[in-house]
Formats: C-alpha cells, sequence, structure tokens
C-alpha cells in the first residue's frame, strides 16, 4: 500500500444557503482543484458521499450529475450513502483506490441540500438511518435515540445536563470564530440549559442543525505531493467499521463499537495511540455524542467525558482540543458532506490556516465521522507535511 497525501481542500459555507445541490458540489470541488494547483482534467476518480439527495431534493445517480458538472468527463464517479458518515466512507474508498495504486489523483467530496425540506420531513428522512422495522415504527427519531443514550450514560456515569450544556458552549464559542459556521453565536451555560426541550434531557442547544454544504479533497500519491503544494497533510490512517442499526441489538447504548474499532484499528495503523493526538473532529451530532467519541477513542476512560468537558480540556486551549471548527453542532452538519468537511478542518489546523482557532500543538489530527446511532464509523489520522 502506498502513502497517501492531501493536497487539496475546498468547503462551501454552512447554513441556509440559495444553491442547489450540484452547484454546492462543484462550487467546493472546485475549491479543492484550485488549491491543490491543478484542473479536472488531472482527476482520475471521483467518490461522493451523499446521504439522500433523493428525498431532499429529488434526484437520484448524483456522482454522475455532479461530476459531468465538475469537469471530470468519462472518469468513474461512484456515490456512497452510509447515513451521516457518507463522505467520511467516500474518503475511505478514495483513500484505499490511491493506497493500492489503482489510481494516482482522486477527489473525494460530500454535499446534501436538507433546507429544501421543511423540519418534520427533515427529521422523517434523517430517521431512516436508522432501524424502520423496529425504531421507526415505533416512531423513534434520532433526537429520542440519542437522548435514550444520554439518559443512560447519566444513570451509569453520573453525567449530568451541565456537562452536556460545556460541550455545547465550548462548540458555539469555537464556531463564532468560523466564517464558514451556520450559527455564528456565543451562547452562555445558562442559556444551554435553559434550552427549549426536544428529547429529555436534551434542549435545543444539544441537538446540531439542519444545514445545507459541501466539502471536496484531493488525493494524491505521498510521493507526488511535493509536485503540485508544500501545503500537504499525510493520511496516517483510515478505518471504517460497522455495527448494529439499532440500539436495542448493542450490548450497551453508552459506547458505539464501531468508534472503538474503527479508532483501535487508526491508531494501529499509524503506529500511534490516543495520547498522540493533538486535537480532534468528531461527529458531535448531539452533544453526548462528543462525550461518548471523547471515550471510545480513549482521549479518557469510560465515564469521564462529561467532567473532561465540564472542566475545560476540550476547549482550543485545552488539553486535547475537539471541535475548533464549531462541531456539527455550531459549524453546520449537511449529513452527506459532513466527513470530509471534517478533513478540511482538521487540514487547516495542520497548516497553520485556522486563524482564531487555531491550536497550539498541531502536528497529528484526528476525524471521527459517526453514521447513525454508531452503526458506521470512519476515523482518519492526518499529519502535517
Amino acid at each position: 500500500m502506498r502513502s497517501v497525501a492531501v493536497i487539496g481542500i475546498g468547503k462551501t459555507a454552512f447554513g441556509v444557503l440559495p444553491g442547489d445541490l450540484r452547484s454546492l458540489a462543484v462550487e467546493a470541488i472546485a475549491g479543492a482543484l484550485s488549491d491543490a494547483g491543478m484542473g479536472a482534467a488531472a482527476v482520475e476518480a471521483f467518490y461522493l458521499g451523499n446521504f439522500a439527495g433523493p428525498s431532499f431534493v429529488g434526484q437520484n445517480h448524483l456522482a454522475p450529475y455532479i461530476g459531468m458538472a465538475a469537469g471530470f468527463g468519462a472518469i468513474p464517479s461512484t456515490r456512497i450513502e452510509d447515513a451521516c458518515a457518507s463522505s467520511g466512507s467516500a474518503f475511505f474508498h478514495a483513500w484505499q483506490s490511491v493506497a493500492a495504486g489503482i489510481y494516482d489523483v482522486v477527489v473525494a467530496a460530500g454535499v446534501e441540500k436538507m433546507t429544501s425540506q421543511g423540519t418534520p420531513r427533515v427529521t422523517e428522512i434523517l430517521a431512516a438511518a436508522g432501524d424502520m422495522a423496529s425504531e421507526g415504527r415505533a416512531g423513534a427519531t434520532f433526537p429520542a435515540l440519542f437522548a435514550m443514550i444520554a439518559r443512560r450514560h447519566m444513570h451509569e456515569f453520573g453525567t449530568t445536563r451541565r456537562q452536556l450544556a460545556s460541550v455545547a458552549v465550548k462548540n458555539h464559542a469555537n464556531g463564532a470564530k468560523n466564517p464558514l459556521a451556520h450559527m455564528r453565536k456565543v451562547i452562555t451555560l445558562e442559556q444551554a440549559l435553559a434550552g427549549k426541550p426536544v428529547a429529555e434531557p436534551l434542549t435545543v442547544y444539544d441537538c446540531s442543525l439542519i444545514s445545507d454544504g459541501a466539502a471536496a479533497v484531493v488525493i494524491v500519491p505521498a510521493e507526488h505531493a511535493k509536485r503540485y503544494t508544500s501545503r500537504f497533510a499525510r493520511v496516517l490512517a483510515v478505518a471504517q467499521t460497522s455495527d448494529y442499526v439499532a440500539l436495542d441489538e448493542k450490548p450497551s447504548i453508552t459506547a458505539f463499537p464501531a468508534v472503538r474499532s474503527a479508532g483501535e484499528r487508526a491508531y494501529a495503523m499509524a503506529g500511534l495511540g490516543p495520547q498522540d493526538i493533538e486535537f480532534a473532529e468528531v461527529h458531535d451530532c448531539f452533544t453526548i455524542a462528543e462525550i461518548v467519541a471523547s471515550e471510545d477513542l480513549g482521549f479518557v476512560p469510560k465515564g469521564e467525558g462529561g467532567p473532561f468537558a465540564e472542566a475545560g480540556c476540550s476547549a482550543i486551549a485545552g488539553r486535547l482540543p475537539i471541535n475548533t471548527s464549531g462541531g456539527l453542532k455550531s459549524k453546520g452538519h449537511p449529513v452527506g458532506a459532513t466527513g470530509v468537511g471534517q478533513i478540511c478542518d482538521v487540514m487547516m489546523q495542520l497548516r497553520g490556516e485556522a486563524g482564531e482557532r487555531q491550536v497550539a500543538r498541531r502536528r497529528v489530527g484526528l476525524a471521527q465521522n459517526l453514521g447513525g446511532s454508531g452503526a458506521t464509523c470512519v476515523v482518519t489520522i492526518l499529519e502535517a507535511a
């Protein structure tokens, strides 16, 4: 397997955007190609992450639909759907194709246009990433499922609403400094605690946003990276694993086995451990998800994710900065774009281009992208050149 490098990144803003799905994707791809110093004709394969284009905008066959508009022509173009981990999975498959020597220049992208539908319909579409035969029949939505996770975590480990709110406050503070974030709004702990209830114990401030947006990256063999740029990063590891879709089939709902196994495989591939990660972008679709991810990835012992957040350890100036972008909570969560968007955010930190959000230590960063209530996980570790 060849070593692989990310040489170009491109993102749209995340939020309620005027462009259609295709134009958003093309904007992000054009940005990534420009950042890499190449044209579309150099690209040999295209992998697109998208969760529900047919449901949100009524368009299927999205990979060639977008690829041709981006100028890729007759190359293989493939859409990958893995719920909210769709573009993390697209990156995994793009990385495999370069590492295996099949292609030398590949684009991985993700896009979603969620605001084409109203909130009730969006909630219904997202719920289809759960087990429709059991959870769906019972009327469970993802806020309800993650509320159950939060309640059980509280019961087993003493996690508090204040600790959940601390995640929201920190991520809003970070997102307020991110010019591409959906909600650039600082909130207080008191505001977070007093937020409108969504599903006990989660309030509106514990839940990620319904967003439009797109992100893209260009990857090449690491030995070729300097032909294009000096601002590249090496992909030390990418691991994708799976688990049961339904919560009731899992042995525990306070840990995600797919996150643990993807993290363990990524650490082994990179020859690193959790202690070597200097900052991370994790999948905070709900505040409890960031707490659980910090435990499953080995950053803290099981049950200590809440105190870790409350003590400020995951803040930009903390021991392990998490979600300096603002996370899904503040940056936004256009589900098909989230995984590649996280990789773009890690790249900005590695390059020292994160502005007010720049961390002090920036050699090794991690991205963790989750699908559904833990049925898919992709963990990527990048190292600055």
